[in-house]
């Protein structure tokens, strides 16, 4: 997991993040959780996305590659589609991910392979094939992402006891 990684990236998605001065692999990455899981993102673009992930570390107390380790995976392939295909004018935020898992994997390498089922202005869906090295299909998983427009930090509604108390509301309910 030390050796250094490079994503391929179709070269008008590089143009475009170098021309804003943004670090195209640091933010097409899988992250913090992905790191420490063996993600490697092998290719991305908003057609395709493919990574693998190793199985050793990654199990649950069978020894069988563990259910939300392939659902890391899913959505870190899912969210990087929806990122591409949102461009630099949008943030991806994931919204609803399923995984069916179809078999177990005891070691090796697991590949995953993202491909949209729907890219639209606010929301993009994607269906993530994930498989061993034999080729067999391990897991199917669908993601749904949101695209929020890059830097918009709308807050989310107030809770009870942020919101002022009138005579009418006591914090009672809605006044």
């Amino acid at each position: 997991m030390g050796e250094q990684h490079t994503t391929k990236f179709p070269q008008e998605v590089i143009d475009e993040y170098a021309a804003l001065g943004v670090d195209l692999p640091a933010l097409f990455s899988a992250g913090h959780l992905g790191s420490r899981m063996g993600v490697q993102i092998v290719e991305a673009s908003a057609e395709r996305v493919v990574g693998t992930m190793p199985v050793e570390g990654n199990t649950q107390p069978y020894g069988l590659l563990h259910g939300g380790a392939s659902a890391v995976l899913a959505e870190t392939l899912g969210s990087v589609g929806s990122m591409l295909h949102g461009g630099s004018t949008k943030l991806a935020v994931g919204v609803d991910l399923n995984c069916t898992h179809h078999r177990g994997v005891r070691s090796g390498l697991v590949t995953g392979v993202a491909t949209p089922v729907h890219r639209g202005r606010s929301t993009a869906t994607y269906e993530i094939v994930i498989s061993d090295e034999a080729g067999k299909r391990v897991c199917t998983a669908r993601l749904t992402c949101m695209l929020r427009p890059a830097g918009a930090t709308a807050p989310g509604p107030a809770s009870a006891q942020d919101r002022p108390r009138t005579p009418a509301s006591n914090g009672a309910g809605p006044a």
